[in-house]
Formats: C-alpha cells, structure tokens, sequence
C-alpha cells in the first residue's frame, strides 16, 4: 500500500515537474507561430508594395509609350508642310542669267505697274513743273507771295523712280525732319521764304500755289529749274537745249575735299541751299540731275498779313 502510495507520488510529482516544460513549449510554439505569421504578413505587405511599385512603373511606361507613339503618329499624319519646303516640280523658271534678267524686268515692271495704279496720279503746273500730293493738308492754301514756313528733302533718284517722283532715294540736304548735324530733333529748325521769290529755284515757286497747310508735296526737279545756272553753257543736262560747255556731272573731288569747277554750272545763290560744307559737296555733284523735293508746309503768313 505503502508502495503504492510512493508510486502515485513520483508520477504526480513528475507529471507536476513536465507540465511547466509543456506550457512553456507550447508558449514557444505560439511566439513562433506568431513570428512566422508576422513575418508572413510583413513578406505579404512587402509583396503588395512591390507589386503596387510595379504597377505603377508599368503604367507610366505605358503612358509615355502612348504619347511617344500619338507624337510620331502627328510628326507622320500632321498637317503637310508649307509650300516653301516643297521640291519644285516641273522646269526651271529660268535656265540662265538672261532669262533671269528678263524675269527680273518683267516682275519690276508689274510691281512699277501696280505701284502706279495705287498712287494718286501727278499733276502738272502751267510752267511745266510736275508734282504729286504725298499729303493734302486741311489748312489755308498758298498764294504767290505769301511767306510760308516749309520743311523740306531733297533727295536724288531712287532706282526704282520710274517717274521723277516714286521710290526713295538718299536724302542730299534736308531741313525740319532732323536729319543733320546742326539739328537736334524733327521741327527743330525750318526754311522760311516768300513764294515767287527770284532767290527761290523756279520749280519750288511753281509747286507751292495751291498747296494747304499741313500738306505734303513732292516735286520734281529739272536742273534747269533747280540749281543750275540758266545759260545756254550750262544748258546741256536733263531736258536742257545746250552742249554743256564744261559742265561734268561727275565732279572730281581731290583728298583735299576741294570740288574742282563747282562755280562753272552750279547756282549757289539758289534757295533752298545746303548749309553745311559736306551738304554743299554733295550738292555739287547732284545738281545737274534730277531732283525730288519733298516740302511740307508748317505755316502760312498771307501777302496781306504782311503789308
């Protein structure tokens, strides 16, 4: 009995001594479970991220391809280039330097043509001066031996003046628009003169009668009308009746900048004239040419006013 008693002891004492070891294991066996199944969720949410960075790599991939492939399809299917970028088709226009030349004439010749359908037509006044109103002007109007105030260009020929009075040529003096050394800005200076005055070239009296205040006029200027002596020596240039005498058009300047036989032909008394040494040479070799005046009339004192 004794015996068995003892027996029963030593199993209850080891079945009490194993079962701490048993809560234990099976506590180690839940940390591990749940270190596996952390680790499986931390493995789990690692995936989605990097399936979630994937997806997105891919989509912008995609995006790009897309618009790289919508950008070449425009370059290939966009609107066709301009004319210009064209290769010419068919022949030539011109196959050597005299067709070329000849085309060349032709288009002048209907831009000259167009140019003159567009303008207002020229007038002429009784002594043959002829003129064209740039600007019509809305003030009183010029009579002979009125004092008017006067901004002025005279210019030589531009290369496309087909008339006397088109195109835009080089300006040899000027006064009022500032264009010399001796103005400081447009208006700042003026020419003041009487209509009909025999100081005056012949074609700027005839061209003021009838101009109004504020208007603009551009004149053609003959030399025998302009600022050429009016004897029969010098009477040899542009509509002149004579052989010239010793008049040359292409006066010699030596480095000296001295004009050689600028008093043989050339009126330096005429009004307008230049003011300064460098407009006076250039004058000296203009003035048997033909001439632009461009005038614009600032202001009008009447003959009355003035007795």
């Amino acid at each position: 009995m004794e015996l068995l008693l003892l027996l029963a002891a030593l199993l209850f004492h080891d079945a009490s001594s194993f079962r701490p070891l048993s809560c234990q294991r099976r506590h180690q066996r839940t940390n591990q479970q749940s270190l596996v199944l952390n680790a499986a969720e931390e493995n789990g949410q690692h995936e989605d991220s990097l399936q979630s960075r994937r997806q997105i790599l891919t989509t912008a991939i995609a995006s790009a391809v897309t618009l790289s492939a919508e950008s070449a399809s425009a370059l290939v299917k966009g609107v066709a280039p301009p004319s210009s970028m064209k290769p010419s088709s068919g022949k030539p226009k011109c196959t050597n330097v005299e067709e070329c030349q000849a085309m060349a004439e032709r288009k002048e010749q209907e831009e000259r043509e167009t140019a003159e359908g567009s303008r207002v037509p020229a007038k002429k006044t009784p002594g043959g001066v002829i003129y064209r109103d740039e600007q019509e002007g809305n003030g009183g109007v010029v009579k002979d031996g009125d004092e008017v105030t006067l901004y002025y260009k005279v210019l030589k020929l531009g290369k496309r003046s087909y008339d006397g009075l088109s195109g835009e040529g080089t300006v040899v003096f000027s006064r009022g628009y500032g264009l010399e050394d001796d103005e400081k800005k447009p208006g700042d200076k003026s020419f003041i003169t009487t209509v009909g005055a025999f100081s005056n070239v012949v074609a700027l009296n005839e061209a003021l009668i009838g101009m109004k205040e504020g208007g603009i006029r551009r004149i053609a200027v003959l030399p025998q009308k302009g600022w050429r002596k009016p004897t029969a020596q010098c009477d040899g240039g542009p509509g002149g009746q004579g052989q010239g005498g010793d008049l040359r058009t292409d006066y010699v300047v030596v480095p000296t900048a001295t004009m050689v036989e600028q008093e043989a032909c050339f009126d330096t008394t005429r009004q307008p004239f230049p003011a300064t040494y460098a407009q006076q040479r250039r004058m000296a070799q203009r003035f048997d040419q033909s001439l632009i005046m461009e005038v614009e009339v600032s202001s009008i004192a009447s003959s009355s006013s003035l007795q």
